[in-house]
C-alpha cells in the first residue's frame, strides 16, 4: 500500500534551527549571543541553524534551559524534520525507479488487491512503485532483482520444465502472492511421514468436487507441516505450480490452476509433492525453486530432477503394475471401470493416455472436468 507521505512539500519542510532562530530573535539575541549562552561555537550554531548538522540530545538540553518546551519537543523537532528529508530524497528515487515497473503486472496487481488501483499515469507512477517495493518487500528496484535474480529468475534456484516465452515479472508476482499466503500460515514443522500419509489420502480425492477436496487437501497437508497455496494464474507467468522450500521446516505447494482441467491439475500437485519428498534431502534442493508449466509439453527442459517427479506421479497415480493395462483401454466404457479399480478420477487416466499417446489428445475429453480456482483463505 502506498504512503501517503510519499509526496513532501519541501515548501514547509524546516530545520529545528528556524525554531530557534526564531526564538533568539524574539529575545533580541545575535547568534553570538546564543552561542555564549548555549556554551557552543558560533560554527556550530551556524550549521545547526541551517539544517546541516543534526541536533543531539546535548543541544536539546541546553536548548531546554535557554530557550524553553522541554529536549523531547527539540528532539522531536529534529526526528519529523530528518524523516522529510529522507521522504524528500526517497520520494525523488521513487521518480527515477519508475521504468521498473515496465516488467511488472502492475494492473493485474491492482485487479487483485495486492496494490492500490490508480491509473497508470506519469504523476503516479512513484506511488505505485512505493506500492510494488511494498508489495515485494524490498527497498528497491535493485534489491528487487537480488531476492529475484535478474530479470526475475534468481540463477540456480528456478527449476524450469518449459523453454517458453514468460514474463519474469508476472512469474515474480505470482510467486510472491504465494508467499504472502504462506506467511499467515499457521502450523507444524514438516514430518516426512505424514506427508507421505497426506498424499494418500488425497489420492483418493481426485474422485470427489472441488468444493469438498479443498478442505480435507489443506488439512491434510496442514497437519504434515506442508503450505498448499491456490493462486490465481497471472497473465505472462505461463506457471501451473511451484515446489519450494521457504524455510528448511517449511515446504510449501502453490497451484495456478493454468490449464484449469482436473487431469492437469492433479498430475501438477503430485509433481510439486514429488519434489517435496524427493529433493529436498540438501540444503542446496531446498533454496531450489521448481516451476512447473505442464502444458503441452513442448520446448521441455529435462533434467534429473525433473523426470524423477515426472515417473513418481505418474507411478503413484497410476502404479506400474496397473499401468501395463492402459493399452487395453480402448472406450469410454473400459476407462472408467479401470478407474473405478484404482479410486481414481477417469481424467487421471485419459490424461496419461494423451500423454503417451495411447489416445489422441482430442478424444475421451468428455470424462474430463474443468476446475474453478479454489477459495485462497486457510481453514
Amino acid at each position: 500500500m502506498a504512503d501517503s507521505n510519499t509526496h513532501i512539500d519541501s515548501d514547509w519542510l524546516s530545520p529545528p534551527g528556524d525554531t530557534i532562530s526564531d526564538a533568539s530573535e524574539e529575545r533580541g539575541w545575535t547568534r553570538h549571543e546564543l552561542a555564549d549562552r548555549l556554551g557552543l561555537d558560533k560554527r556550530k550554531i551556524d550549521r545547526l541553524i541551517e539544517g546541516e548538522i543534526p541536533l543531539s540530545e546535548d543541544i536539546a538540553f541546553r536548548l531546554e534551559r535557554v530557550i524553553g518546551s522541554t529536549a523531547a519537543f527539540w528532539l522531536r523537532r529534529e526526528a519529523y524534520y530528518r524523516e522529510g528529508l529522507e521522504r524528500k530524497r526517497r520520494a525523488e528515487r521513487l521518480a527515477e525507479w519508475t521504468d521498473w515497473l515496465d516488467i511488472l503486472p502492475v494492473k493485474q496487481l491492482m485487479e487483485c488487491g495486492a496494490i492500490l488501483k490508480s491509473r497508470l499515469v506519469e504523476k503516479n507512477k512513484p506511488a505505485i512503485v512505493d506500492g510494488c517495493l511494498r508489495f515485494f518487500g524490498v527497498a528497491s528496484p535493485d534489491e528487487w532483482h537480488r531476492v529475484y535474480g535478474s530479470n526475475g529468475t534468481t540463477p540456480g534456484r528456478y527449476r524450469r520444465t518449459s523453454t517458453g516465452k514468460s514474463d519474469s515479472g508476472a512469474i515474480a508476482a505470482w510467486l510472491r502472492l504465494g508467499e504472502i499466503q504462506a506467511e499467515n500460515w499457521e502450523g507444524p514443522d514438516f514430518d516426512r511421514t505424514c506427508f507421505e500419509e497426506a498424499l494418500t489420502e488425497i489420492r483418493r480425492l481426485t474422485v470427489v468436487s472441488p468444493r469438498t477436496f479443498v478442505h480435507s487437501m489443506r488439512m491434510s497437508l496442514k497437519n504434515a507441516g506442508v503450505v498448499l497455496a491456490f493462486i490465481p494464474a497471472i497473465r505472462g507467468a505461463r506457471v501451473s505450480g511451484v515446489a519450494r522450500w521457504l524455510s528448511p521446516t517449511r515446504p510449501l505447494i502453490q497451484i495456478s490452476l493454468y490449464g484449469k482441467w482436473n487431469d492437469r491439475f492433479w498430475f501438477t500437485f503430485f509433481h510439486e509433492a514429488a519434489h517435496i519428498l524427493l529433493h529436498g534431502n540438501s540444503e542446496k534442493e531446498r533454496n531450489a525453486i521448481y516451476l512447473d508449466d505442464l502444458g503441452d509439453g513442448k520446448n521441455s527442459l529435462e533434467s534429473a530432477e525433473e523426470d524423477e517427479a515426472n515417473r513418481w506421479a505418474a507411478d503413484f497415480l497410476i502404479p506400474p503394475e496397473s499401468a501395463n493395462r492402459l493399452l487395453e483401454l480402448k472406450t469410454v466404457d473400459s476407462i472408467e471401470e479401470f478407474s473405478k479399480e484404482l479410486g481414481i478420477h477417469p481424467a487421471v487416466v485419459v490424461g496419461r493416455l494423451q500423454h503417451e499417446g495411447i489416445v489422441p489428445q482430442n478424444r475421451m475429453n468428455g470424462l474430463k472436468q474443468r476446475l474453478t480456482l479454489m477459495p485462497s483463505s486457510h481453514d
